[in-house]
């Protein structure tokens, strides 16, 4: 970096360290326009919750007091929210398959680095929710991608406190699985570090992808929790389609369980400690009509399961997030069985697959089930409602490959983040973040032509904005 350059950054760092210590600022806007209550009740820094957010969010987006049904609103009232983000970002690879003579594709492949960078735009999100009385709870969330193509991200209804006990509360429909470490919550924006590595990782050559925990899924949960929310449990029945529609998969389901306890330490904040299972089965075949696979007719359901324990450590405003999962796949999954959405069912799985039902694949001897172990911790300093400091280090590592053939550590992944977060908007109207981050990411033994490791980064400076 440049003399200049190192001045700007110093100037840049400083001016947003001092604009930081502003006066706090009040709520998100969908809630905060219903119930009129200061960012700083709900979220440690939106989107994120705090523990009263949480216990917000667990009582069905209900305050537990008159103004929860809508009938006390103001007619002209309508919880909706929606959030995009403006950004200039830079990303990086420094081993990518090129031509080794251009414009010719029967070249043989080198690899260089290459380097993009410009403006451009995330996905839309357009939030609403809320009570459609008193324990009746909705929330539906359309989202695009950056070129308008819009999904379903969330459609729930919820039924909470039945019998009057904060014991007995459903939901059906699709939603985010009950993760203390929120991913649909995430601080970071990067395309290396908008999901989380822990959450979403398959050894090489795993075509399992039901196992997602990040991901919202189609369900049926139950949770139930105490009245001041220091103990929660759920558990949910999930179709296994990684919350794809119209019956993509076949006659399979998951399970996904969570228990947790929080301790009041005093001045330094809530902590919590909790652990999770999701465990699950999935097709490897499929019935198929002209070559494609026919939804709903998977086969030869095979099974897989995460496990993982998490802690939430604050000491005032310093506060750390840490997740730790092991994961297991079926030998069938590890060969590339499992993914309808390639004729030949695996994204690299042999050619030809064998879709008669009942009848399983024959394996090669080299076969084994994949499994790995995942380790995340995220800091956060907040050093007040308008400005944080994010740093995030995930660590992938494999501890059985799909295959006696693969080097050991192939497929092992080293990611780091650091960010910043300041909000000078921050109102029961809308919401307003300038987000700097920078990411870095290196995969052991996947680069496409060498097999060597291969190393990515992301830099973001953007505006991140709901209403």
């Amino acid at each position: 970096m440049t003399s200049p350059r190192r001045h700007f950054s110093g100037w840049l760092f400083l001016a947003l360290f001092v604009l930081g210590a502003l006066p706090q600022a009040n709520a998100l806007p969908a809630f905060a326009r219903k119930y009129g209550l200061r960012c700083s009740a709900c979220h440690e820094a939106w989107p994120m919750l705090n523990y009263f957010g949480q216990k917000f969010k667990d009582n069905g987006y209900q305050l537990m007091n008159d103004r929860d049904s809508p009938v006390w609103q103001n007619p002209s009232y309508w919880p909706v929210t929606f959030r995009i983000t403006p950004y200039w970002h830079r990303e990086s690879s420094d081993k990518v398959a090129v031509d080794s003579v251009t414009g010719d594709p029967t070249s043989v492949p080198v690899e260089r680095q290459l380097t993009g960078h410009g403006f451009d735009l995330s996905g839309l999100d357009f939030h609403t929710g809320g009570t459609l009385e008193k324990n009746f709870s909705f929330y539906v969330l359309p989202s695009s991608d950056p070129t308008g193509a819009f999904h379903f991200e969330t459609v729930m209804a919820r039924l909470d406190n039945v019998l009057n006990s904060p014991w007995l509360n459903f939901k059906l429909g699709k939603f985010e699985l009950d993760n203390l470490v929120s991913e649909k919550r995430i601080l970071t924006l990067t395309p290396i570090s908008g999901d989380y590595e822990t959450y979403h990782f398959s050894p090489p050559g795993d075509a399992n992808i039901f196992g997602q925990i990040g991901d919202n899924q189609l369900g049926l949960e139950y949770m139930g929790h105490s009245l001041d929310d220091r103990t929660r449990v759920s558990a949910s029945l999930l179709s296994s389609n990684d919350g794809n529609v119209n019956l993509t998969t076949g006659n399979a389901y998951s399970g996904f369980f969570t228990a947790s306890q929080a301790f009041d330490a005093g001045k330094l904040g809530v902590e919590r400690v909790g652990a999770y299972a999701m465990i699950g089965e999935a097709p490897i075949t499929y019935l198929t009509s002209g070559g494609v696979p026919i939804p709903a007719a998977g086969t030869n359901n095979k099974g897989f399961y995460r496990v993982g324990f998490v802690g939430q450590i604050y000491l005032g405003n310093l506060d750390f997030q840490v997740v730790t999962q092991h994961g297991y796949d079926n030998a069938y999954f590890g060969q590339g069985y499992g993914n309808a959405t390639n004729p030949n069912n695996g994204t690299q799985g042999p050619p030809g697959l064998n879709f008669i039902p009942g009848v399983s694949p024959i394996l090669p001897t080299t076969a084994r089930a994949p499994t790995w172990n995942g380790y995340l911790v995220e800091t956060h300093y907040t050093f007040n409602p308008q400005l944080i400091f994010i740093q995030r280090s995930e660590w992938e590592r494999v501890s059985q490959q799909a295959s006696t053939t693969n080097p050991g550590n192939l497929g092992n992944i080293d990611m780091y983040t650091f960010a910043v977060r300041w909000y000078p908007i921050m109102n029961p109207r809308a919401g307003f973040a300038f987000h700097d981050e920078y990411s870095w990411l290196r995969q052991d033994g996947t680069s496409p032509v060498t097999g060597t490791n291969l190393t990515s980064s992301s830099l973001l400076l953007g505006i991140d904005f709901d209403f």
